[in-house]
């Protein structure tokens, strides 16, 4: 998608992807998280959570690989995420990811871009909302 076809209310092409334990367990690998709720099946099940969820970076990651699709690498070192978790992504989850662009603003040479994110899984439950910019210096 080029800048110039970007409109305000326009949605982002989404992804989807599942989650599986293989995935979580190489994040905790990955990241040296290897908290128990991530990776022990059985300490996980005895939780009130009923069992082993992902790391909310995996997820974040998600969010981000949508975000590259549409600003490509340029995403990498312009893009700002704040996102809120509202419920845990489990493995088996298949998540789609999707955004829509909220506003358009150019100042001063520059180029923001504000977009609504949300991923939400199989059953449509909310697992992140947010907020992801992207700013552009002009020539």
């Amino acid at each position: 998608m080029e800048l110039s076809e970007m409109k305000e209310g326009m949605a982002l092409p989404g992804i989807s992807t599942v989650v599986t334990q293989g995935n979580i367990n190489l994040y905790a690998e990955a990241s040296r998280d290897f908290n128990p709720i991530h990776i022990d099946q059985e300490f996980a099940s005895k939780t009130p959570l009923g069992g082993t969820i992902a790391h909310g970076m995996l997820i974040l990651a998600y969010i981000s690989q949508m975000m590259t699709n549409v600003f490509g690498k340029n995403w990498l070192s312009g893009g700002r995420l704040n996102a809120r978790f509202k419920a845990p992504a489990r493995p088996n989850d298949i998540l789609t990811v999707s955004g829509k662009v909220s506003r358009i603003k150019k100042v001063e040479g520059q180029i923001l871009i504000n977009c609504e994110i949300s991923c939400k899984n199989q059953k449509k439950e909310v697992i992140i909302t947010g907020e992801a910019s992207w700013r552009e210096y002009s020539s």
